[in-house]
């Protein structure tokens, strides 16, 4: 069972919102044996079952409004106006492991990438690889010291 999930998502096909796939992509590059890579366009009710494999999890998205680089925040679980829609947050993605496996969710983390332009058809801005190459950075930090919490 890998320790670590790392799960991007976005739209490669709109810009910056391909944040989170690229990330997880440079990281799978690394070779890191107790870490699972996973990406796709958007969070669904099946990931619960690739939450369930783990020990700890992060959650990567592009995100128009917050801080540059990134921002990285401990995830709750929590039922909001997405449980019902086809696409969720992580917070309510933990929320249905709950309801489903009857116990407390993984540790579960978000990492926030800073992007600026998510026009169909573009690709990622110069500003948000920029900001994608510290994202690396700090993520790839935090898989070799095998634990998600920051200290």
């Amino acid at each position: 069972m890998p320790r670590l999930l790392l799960f991007g998502y976005g739209n490669p096909g709109r810009g910056d919102d391909a944040l989170g796939p690229n990330l997880i992509d440079h990281i799978s590059l690394l070779g890191f044996s107790h870490v699972e890579c996973q990406s796709d366009m958007q969070l669904q009710i099946e990931h619960v079952m690739d939450v369930a494999r783990c020990y700890q999890a992060l959650f990567i998205d592009a995100d128009l409004s917050c801080a540059e680089p990134f921002i990285y925040s401990k995830v709750v679980a929590e039922k909001d106006r997405s449980y019902s829609t086809h696409a969720m947050t992580p917070s309510t993605l933990l929320h249905v492991y709950q309801e489903v496996y009857r116990q407390a969710a993984p540790q579960t983390f978000l990492l926030r990438i800073r992007g600026y332009h998510f026009e169909l058809g573009a690709t990622l801005s110069n500003r948000a690889n920029a900001n994608l190459d510290a994202a690396v950075k700090f993520v790839s930090r935090l898989c070799e010291m095998d634990n998600l919490k920051i200290l």
